[in-house]
């Protein structure tokens, strides 16, 4: 379905039913270069347990329209703005990776908005690396193999899927490659500047869980714990022999950590 957000016609699912914003509402939100599709394992599940769901592409992502926003600050300021274009009130976000620094930004900014946290894939701080920024901003190929490379677990590089046919790597590539140019740089851009995770932590007053990869080498487990101990009563789930891309990689264990807050 579509909205529209600033003049600009914004893209969900909802999956599978119908959107209703008197249920209680989950809000998926994407990582750096991803789009909707990436919960289409988790979405599923919970239109049909009772909750509403969108899962948005962002702007300049995946089927909606406009430029990508420039900063964390101004994609959470952008999500009120969706919330009340598809008339809810308040909603449960669930972030991976940049979606969770959005997430987080968003329960500090405009608490009324939300009800519950769950952030997948994220750290107190996420430096990228100088040559994936190099690379996005040139445009080449190599920013995404390395995305898909160190994001997706050890363990699954070469087989082990739950999923029957589903090859990741390829499909993560698949994703990466439809982005228009500069997005990537964009969302790459705006994560590594970003340095007031912990800090926005504190400000967060609703139940919040942070779910990690036990081999998520670009937001390693260890790099959540300043967040973790800044969100008060939060709670982390270690999702095992998975890497950034919890929701694909193990999304049987993932459901199960977010069917607990959301």
């Amino acid at each position: 379905m579509h909205f529209i957000v600033d003049g600009q016609r914004i893209n969900a699912t909802t999956g599978g039913r119908p959107f209703d914003p008197s249920k209680p509402v989950v809000l998926f939100i994407h990582g750096a270069g991803f789009d909707r599709t990436c919960w289409n394992l988790q979405t599923r599940y919970f239109a049909h347990h009772g909750r509403s769901v969108l899962a948005v592409d962002l702007p300049g992502h995946g089927e909606s329209e406009g430029a990508p926003l420039a900063t964390i600050e101004a994609m959470a300021d952008w999500v009120p703005k969706l919330l009340d274009a598809a008339g809810v009130q308040q909603a449960a976000l669930v972030g991976h990776s940049m979606g969770a620094m959005i997430a987080v930004q968003t329960a500090a900014r405009h608490p009324a908005r939300v009800r519950a946290l769950a952030l997948c894939g994220v750290a107190a701080a996420m430096p990228v690396h100088p040559e994936m920024l190099e690379s996005a901003k040139a445009g080449t190929a190599k920013v995404r193999e390395l995305m898909t490379f160190w994001g997706v677990g050890r363990s699954l590089q070469l087989s082990g899927m739950s999923v029957p046919g589903l090859w990741l790597t390829r499909t993560a590539l698949a994703i990466l490659e439809r982005n228009r140019p500069g997005v990537i740089a964009n969302d790459l851009e705006a994560c590594n500047a970003h340095k007031a995770l912990a800090e926005a932590g504190k400000s967060v007053t609703c139940p919040s869980l942070l779910v990690l990869g036990d081999g998520d080498l670009m937001t390693p487990a260890r790099n959540a714990k300043a967040l973790s101990e800044a969100i008060a009563g939060s709670r982390t789930e270690i999702i095992r022999d998975s890497g950034h891309f919890m929701m694909i990689e193990r999304p049987d264990e993932t459901l199960v950590a977010l069917k607990t807050v959301v």
